[in-house]
């Protein structure tokens, strides 16, 4: 699969810069404002009754600020963060590990919670339950069960497909908090706030105009600024004005709906090949070079979302929007 400049995915050569983008309490995060609303009052009345805060499990899209509010949440209750994922706790010792090191009231955050193998669920329960953990010792008759007591904490799930999670863990978390795609207007926010961070000057219009491409994600609006600074830093003065930013976006084969080269080949080849579908999705798949798999999770979601294609029993159809967007004529029914 080709490096995409619009993936919603975290590369690890971006998470230093991302750490230090992250807004650090809930006034300077932007957007999602349902779920900061419910957060403030769940933080607030937890404080007051000098309890921790109830398991909190955050799902939605990659790229929306999944991690950066798990870290507000010990901001903002003044305590420590212990960051881990699903596929890195392999065994429970693990997570007994992990567990018995927290202070009271202490954060745990467990990003791709789905992917938590079911014998490391089974640990979690009585841990976000009763705060504590069973340990069971040797093997055969002479196995016996410990019970160890925990601290107060509390768990931030996040995961990007809560329908993958068993139900007998997602009953355990208090707080559920979906995150929705950004507005226009918000992600102008986030990328005047970037470049203010990276001391770099940039007019609203400009804003906008990465705003309008980054495809409803912060992540991928953050991206498409440096990517813009770079070009503005070599072909300009630094500063970033709207006909340098349209250029560095056309050139990074960026369209103006946030489409990449990789989505243009996609639909092209259905409207070319098969006169606009419908079309199965292994046939595209073989059309283009891509896996079916990669098609159906990475490239369809966002042009489904715009409206730009549809899943039916026949297979996978363009709609006139797509015509328009090209400038192509929609041919006769």
């Amino acid at each position: 699969m080709d490096e995409r400049i619009i993936s919603s995915e975290v590369n690890e050569s971006e998470m230093s810069i991302e750490q230090s983008l992250r807004p650090q309490n809930l006034k300077q995060y932007i957007g999602q404002n349902q779920v900061k609303e419910n957060l403030e009052i769940f933080i607030k009345a937890a404080k007051l009754r000098k309890e921790t805060l109830d398991h909190v499990l955050l799902y939605g899209p990659p790229g929306l600020g999944k991690t950066t509010l798990a870290i507000i949440i010990a901001n903002e209750m003044g305590v420590n963060v212990r960051t881990t994922s699903g596929p890195a706790i392999e065994r429970p010792g693990d997570l007994a590990a992990i567990l018995t090191a927290l202070e009271p009231g202490d954060v745990l955050f467990i990003d791709e919670i789905h992917r938590l193998h079911r014998t490391i669920e089974e640990v979690l329960y009585p841990a976000m339950e009763d705060f504590c953990l069973d340990i069971v010792i040797g093997k055969g008759p002479s196995a016996r069960s410990v019970r160890l007591d925990l601290p107060p904490f509390t768990l931030v799930g996040a995961t990007t497909r809560a329908g993958s999670l068993s139900a007998p863990l997602r009953d355990r978390f208090g707080v559920l908090s979906r995150l929705e795609y950004y507005k226009e207007e918000q992600l102008t926010s986030i990328v005047m706030r970037t470049a203010d961070l990276f001391e770099t000057t940039i007019d609203d219009l400009s804003a906008a105009e990465i705003a309008r491409r980054a495809r409803g994600t912060p992540r991928i609006a953050n991206r498409l600024l440096r990517r813009v600074r770079d070009f503005a830093q070599v072909k300009g003065d630094g500063s970033i004005h709207l006909s340098l930013a349209r250029e560095a976006l056309e050139l990074l084969q960026v369209d103006r709906l946030g489409l990449d080269h990789i989505d243009h080949k996609l639909l092209k080849g259905i409207i070319e090949k098969f006169r606009g579908g419908p079309v199965g999705l292994d046939t595209i798949a073989a059309s283009i070079g891509e896996e079916a798999e990669t098609i159906e999770d990475v490239y369809e979601p966002y042009l489904l979302q715009i409206g730009f294609l549809q899943r039916t029993p026949r297979g996978r159809v363009v709609t006139p929007e797509v015509y328009h967007h090209f400038g192509i004529e929609v041919p006769a029914k």
